[in-house]
């Protein structure tokens, strides 16, 4: 059974997306191993100046590097990266498998995104959409695919 690891920064409070989070990941199980890695988010003040904000983020991409499997394949959420259908992202993880790869790592920045050193590392960079999501948002749209998508390769019914 392989591995999917979400590396995301920040904890989530309330108690509707843990909900959700706990749904997929119970309904993952029957498809792979999940682990939810939270890293501590660093507070960003108000109209910081970017040499601040490169600062937080190389806080955060440090203790993202720490949690990396570097036997697995990294993905980083940036908006820049490619784009799936859901048929299309479910190739992408049963490609990863066909290649070798039993552990497949996302990483969800926090506000401000990731830093250029993660997203440098990744093997690959993948984008949901032109927009900005909050990252407890993404988390579940994120489980919410993978989910999709094991349903996809399993040949089961899934919700179009």
């Amino acid at each position: 059974m392989s591995t999917i690891s979400i590396l995301c920064v920040g904890k989530i409070k309330e108690k509707y997306w843990n909900d959700a989070i706990a749904e997929y990941s119970k309904r993952l199980s029957r498809y792979c191993k999940l682990k939810i890695v939270e890293v501590q988010d660093e507070k960003t003040p108000d109209n910081a100046p970017p040499a601040i904000e490169e600062q937080i983020k190389q806080k955060e991409a440090e203790r993202i590097i720490k949690n990396i499997d570097d036997h697995g394949y990294l993905c980083a959420l940036a908006i820049d990266g490619k784009k799936f259908d859901s048929v299309g992202f479910s190739d992408f993880i049963q490609d990863k498998g066909l290649k070798g790869y039993n552990h497949i790592q996302f990483v969800i920045g926090g506000s401000l995104g990731l830093h250029k050193s993660i997203l440098d590392r990744a093997d690959s960079h993948i984008s949901f959409s032109d927009m900005t999501f909050p990252h407890q948002m993404m988390r579940v749209i994120l489980l919410e695919q993978i989910y999709r998508g094991y349903k996809i390769n399993s040949g089961e019914p899934y919700h179009k």
